[in-house]
């Protein structure tokens, strides 16, 4: 047994499982029940008298549902629908109603178009006014809390204190860190949840609500939430840590890239130069280079030249022969 001690005054934690004798206990370590309500809860519980599936009524996504309770018996559906839908879109109402005479008795069921939604009005509506009265809002307990046992079979959650009947565990009443002995083995036998030692919250922290199955970053969220301050300071570390030592990777690789990168430009820059100079040589540069394609045309155009040149010069013998031809002709016949 172990003592929660001076250092958890003011901490609480909340129930995520439902048992009879734990609800009826401020602190959440009774081992025996301590009123009537909570003995015809318990054979509710043992029996399994009560099915949640059971109530034809209780239709639409459980997760996306939210129960409203203290409201006047003066609020109608047309009411509680124009206060809720600020928080988002609703997808059907319910306002339980007494079944011989029909008034209100005091709570009701909204079903948000999504999870999100319901969250917000979750976090924002709780103890908001309607109609001038003060409201409370959860989660669908009926649906997604196991072993949930309701009021009217002695079990429930809240309660007034002139009734006597109080049920801790809840968000508007939660179990007080025990500043007893807990007693570890009797909690076991009964399946009650140990009470978190070292990992209470506070009461200005919100508990988070179950989340559907697959919703990873949901279930990361309510985790994160129900962590202690130390417990949130030493995940924070760790994976800044993690974030640290994978910048670091990606550092050296960035710049391991940026390297072959600069490279690569620069083989690219040297042969487009080159590429560059072949073209802008001039022709008697590319003869002197050696460059084929200059050669070839150097050759022609010598070639082209000396024939060139020859012809002309049998066109000039040519033509002085025929002159001097033509002026012995004119002798001789003088």
């Amino acid at each position: 047994m172990s003592g929660g001690g001076n250092n958890v005054v003011n901490k609480v934690f909340y129930a995520k499982s439902y048992h009879p004798i734990q609800a009826g206990s401020i602190d959440g370590t009774d081992v025996a029940p301590h009123d009537n309500g909570v003995r015809r809860a318990l054979l509710c519980y043992n029996a399994g008298l009560y099915d949640p599936s059971g109530d034809s009524k209780a239709v639409g996504d459980p997760y996306s549902t939210l129960f409203v309770g203290r409201l006047s018996h003066h609020t109608t559906e047309d009411t509680l629908r124009e206060a809720m839908s600020k928080y988002g879109r609703i997808k059907n109402l319910r306002l339980v109603r007494h079944i011989v005479t029909g008034s209100s008795r005091g709570y009701g069921f909204v079903e948000f178009e999504t999870e999100k939604d319901m969250l917000r009005a979750y976090e924002d509506a709780h103890h908001s006014l309607i109609d001038g009265r003060e409201i409370i809002v959860d989660y669908n307990r009926q649906q997604l809390m196991p072993g949930w046992i309701p009021r009217r079979l002695g079990g429930g959650l809240g309660g007034r204190k002139e009734s006597g009947q109080l049920r801790f565990g809840g968000r508007e009443r939660p179990f007080r860190a025990p500043l007893r002995p807990i007693p570890h083995e009797d909690l076991k036998k009964l399946g009650i949840q140990l009470p978190p030692e070292g990992r209470y919250m506070s009461r200005t922290q919100v508990p988070s609500p179950p989340r559907r199955k697959g919703s990873v970053s949901d279930r990361e969220e309510g985790y994160y939430r129900e962590k202690s301050s130390v417990e949130r300071e030493e995940e924070f570390k760790e994976r800044s840590s993690r974030r640290s030592h994978h910048s670091q990777r990606s550092s050296s690789h960035t710049q391991s890239s940026r390297r072959r990168r600069s490279k690569d430009r620069e083989e690219h820059s040297s042969r487009t130069e080159s590429r560059s100079d072949i073209k802008e040589r001039p022709r008697g540069m590319e003869d002197r280079y050696g460059d084929n394609k200059g050669e070839v045309s150097g050759r022609k155009r010598s070639k082209r030249t000396e024939e060139e040149r020859s012809h002309k010069r049998h066109k000039d013998m040519y033509s002085h022969h025929h002159r001097r031809s033509s002026s012995r002709d004119h002798y001789s016949s003088d």
